[in-house]
Order: structure tokens, then sequence, then C-alpha cells
């Protein structure tokens, strides 16, 4: 890892979710062996406040591809990524989200870095990304490439307006001490970067983030 000495203060917090291969729950997040044995997934995340030593990173979005076969958390394997960023970045942004994402500038993302082993990208892309307020539904695009969208997750005991969620998930993928809200994958669908799949009417999930470095 680089030097900390030439990297500002920064901190990044927002919203992460992912949608993936998997059965609903996911046993990655709970640093078990994927329902198939491997997996692939949408890693999606918007910064809604950050900054970069003087950088502003408000409102910009990171998608990233995954896969992986094995345990990932268990050290018998490491994941193939693609990254794209927002383009509406500019170029100090630019380097910024590279330093961050990369691990390059310390923080949770750091320790994230050890888990792979193969980097595509960053390549720009016009990402549009959605929240709801209550958690009801989440969503990221990038046109003709990438569409992941899912709704949460729920059942006949769940009251009405309540999430099914998991506190400290032990294979949380933004760090320790989050609660998981649960989803169900609308939409997984992807043909970029050389990934390609469908995995529609599976797993996903949403954990807010809060990082910082160096």
């Amino acid at each position: 890892m680089s030097s900390s000495t030439n990297i500002p203060n920064w901190k990044a917090s927002g919203d992460f979710f992912d949608v993936c291969r998997c059965n609903l729950p996911c046993p990655c997040a709970f640093a078990q062996t994927p329902s198939y044995g491997e997996c692939d997934g949408v890693l999606a995340y918007h910064i809604n406040n950050g900054h970069y030593g003087e950088t502003s990173l408000d409102g910009l979005n990171v998608l990233g591809l995954i896969h992986f076969k094995g345990n990932i958390w268990a050290g018998e394997t490491k994941a193939n990524i693609g990254l794209y960023f927002d383009e509406k970045a500019n170029p100090q942004q630019r380097e910024a989200l590279q330093m961050v994402f990369s691990g390059k500038a310390g923080g949770f993302m750091s320790e994230f870095a050890n888990l792979v082993q193969d980097v595509k990208g960053p390549e720009f892309a016009p990402i549009k990304f959605e929240v709801s307020d209550d958690l009801s539904h989440w969503s990221a695009e990038i046109p003709g490439k990438i569409v992941a969208k899912a709704e949460a997750l729920s059942g006949p005991m769940t009251p009405p307006g309540k999430r099914v969620q998991t506190i400290n998930p032990p294979g949380s993928e933004v760090g320790p001490g989050t609660v998981a809200t649960w989803g169900k994958a609308l939409t997984d669908e992807v043909d970029a970067m050389g990934f390609k799949w469908e995995w529609n009417n599976r797993s996903s999930k949403h954990i807010p983030f809060d990082w910082s470095g160096p």
C-alpha cells in the first residue's frame, strides 16, 4: 500500500447495495460459501457525503462487478472485479475515487483490496442510482451494460413498513458494525467488461457505509 504521508484526510459515507447469484439470504454476508459454490454480483455505491482532502465527493456513484469461487472470507479464494466510476466526476474526483476504491488511500477498502486478485477498469460511465428513503427498494443502472434492481424482503410475519435486517453481519462488504437490510433482486443483468449474467429474483442487500482514511 502507498505511504500515507502524501494522502490527505478523507471521508466517505453513503449507501451500498448488491445483487448477486446466491439464494436469499446470500451466505457470503454470513462469511459462508456462496449458495452455488461461486458468486457473481453487482456492488453499487452512492456517496452521500464525502471529501478527499479539499475535493468533494458528494453525490458520486461507483459500480463494481465481482466474480469469485469458494468462501472469500475464509481465504479460499480471491475475486475478479470490474469498476465503473461516475462519468460526471471531474479529474480531481476521479483520482480521489481511484485512490479510495483501490485501497491505496487506506481505510476499509485497503482491507477489502486484500480479497481481490484482478481489477478491470476503472471505466467512466453514466450511473443511475436510487435508494428509497424507507428502504423499500433500491436500484442502479448503466444503460446497456448493467441493471440492478431490488425490493425489500417481506413476508407474512414482517410488520407493515418494517424491514428484515441483520445486525453485525460477519461478511459485511463495507466493514464491521453494520446493519444489512435484505431485499429480493428483481433484476440482476450484466453484460460489461467481460462479465455476463442474468440472475433475476435472487439475493440483494443494502448496507450503509462510513469510511475514512488514511
